[in-house]
């Protein structure tokens, strides 16, 4: 009888076992976009000194990186139904290497133009990227956990983050000899970048990734094999929770470019460079948050955690914009540690119970990140015309927005 219960156990803990290489994977990618990302803030500002660009107008980097997000996320999702994951993965993965070689030539050009280009077409392999790696890590194990895998998965994403401003505060804000080219520094990196992209897409391509019906998920389902009722918008919590994501990243992402404006300006002394690894010193808040929400989960319902990091968030920012010497920046930093666990959360209240329709509301999610274009710019037009400060007024709306789902809006959601 011992014996047939231990060859019982070790069927069951098989398939865990064969999904540990593919869960690796899909989160290795998770630090590809997070260091781009990383890296977007940081160029903001080296933009504005080196290509005399205005605040407003350095703006259009996020503009083009998140619109690429807003324009492809449903073709990346059909893609990704038609082609299964291991395609969605290597596609986003070449798309994104040839922007980030594009930037070789862009530099070479001079103009602020070509680099909101390239961006848009990195920006582009980045979003087919994470639709699939997203919905792959809720797939990958029972749906009562896809939070926190998907946290665990988004903290190896904020540790590209908090590497971006590091990278970025040393290459792009150092000092240049005589006759060096202003873009060298972004040259260098962004080749590096698009040569590691192409060794793991290799990579991925030499390995086994179970879809959909393998035999490998048949236990670690997370429902998509269901038949889902009616449409996806048929979905209340669905629904908003695509729009609380939208304005979650528009928050996030306006934060990131006016961050350096910031903390320069309320923080006396402090220069560009400095700006940069105070950036990356909120960015490992934000590495911390999402490791500590991974663990809090354990104990908290996803729903209490994302109402109370709303609310605090909310009051953080309202501290910001009161343009405070010093208190204002630490604020900010803060907000980053509250942010962390936010986009995870998010997604999967957002689609959980949605069966068969899962990647379709998936790619609706990873869309919902087009929302990054709603803020950056206007908070440029504030802050140019009352003042950095006054421009985080708008991220407080939005992070009220976050703590009414949480508390209201996703409560039919499970898990």
């Amino acid at each position: 009888m011992a014996f047939e219960t231990r060859i019982a156990s070790e069927r069951v803990a098989a398939p865990s076992l064969s999904l540990r290489g593919p869960l690796a994977i899909a989160i290795a990618c998770f630090s590809i976009w997070g260091l781009a990302y990383g890296l977007l803030d940081v160029l903001n500002k080296h933009f504005q000194e080196t290509l005399n660009v205005g605040k407003a107008q350095s703006t259009w980097l996020q503009i083009a990186y998140f619109g690429a997000y807003l324009l492809l996320s449903v073709p990346a999702g059909m893609l990704l139904q038609r082609a299964g994951y291991k395609i969605g993965i290597i596609a986003g993965l070449l798309v994104t290497a040839f922007g980030a070689l594009l930037f070789i030539p862009a530099a070479q050009a001079g103009g602020f133009t070509y680099f909101v280009g390239s961006m848009f077409v990195l920006a582009a392999g980045l979003c087919v990227l994470e639709t699939a790696a997203d919905t792959y890590v809720a797939v990958l194990g029972p749906a009562e956990h896809a939070p926190r895998r998907l946290n665990l998965a988004q903290s190896f994403n904020a540790l590209g983050v908090f590497c971006g401003p590091l990278i970025g505060g040393f290459l792009f804000f150092a000092e240049k000899s005589e006759g060096a080219s202003d873009q060298g520094a972004v040259q260098a990196t962004y080749l590096v970048i698009a040569v590691a992209v192409l060794l793991f897409a290799l990579l991925v391509w030499r390995a086994r990734l179970p879809e959909q019906g393998d035999p490998a998920l048949s236990d670690h389902d997370d429902g998509a094999s269901d038949g889902a009722v009616g449409s996806v918008w048929a979905h209340r919590h669905f629904v908003l929770g695509v729009v609380t994501q939208a304005l979650y990243i528009g928050a996030q992402v306006g934060i990131g470019a006016f961050f350096i404006n910031l903390v320069t300006e309320t923080w006396p002394g402090l220069s560009s460079r400095g700006g940069a690894f105070m950036l990356s010193i909120a960015t490992a808040g934000y590495l911390a948050g999402r490791f500590a929400t991974t663990a809090l989960l354990l104990k908290v319902a996803p729903r209490t955690i994302l109402t109370l990091y709303g609310l605090i968030n909310l009051v953080l920012c309202l501290v910001v914009a009161a343009g405070i010497e010093k208190v204002s920046a630490v604020a900010l930093i803060g907000t980053f540690f509250f942010m962390g666990a936010m986009f995870a959360t998010i997604f999967t209240l957002g689609i959980a119970g949605l069966g068969a329709a899962t990647k379709q509301g998936a790619s609706m999610m990873v869309m919902a990140i087009g929302g990054g274009v709603l803020l950056p710019y206007p908070m440029g037009l504030m802050a140019e015309s009352y003042g950095v400060p006054a421009a985080f007024l708008l991220p407080a709306i939005s992070f009220a927005a976050v703590a009414l789902y949480g508390g209201f809006g996703a409560r039919h959601a499970r898990p």
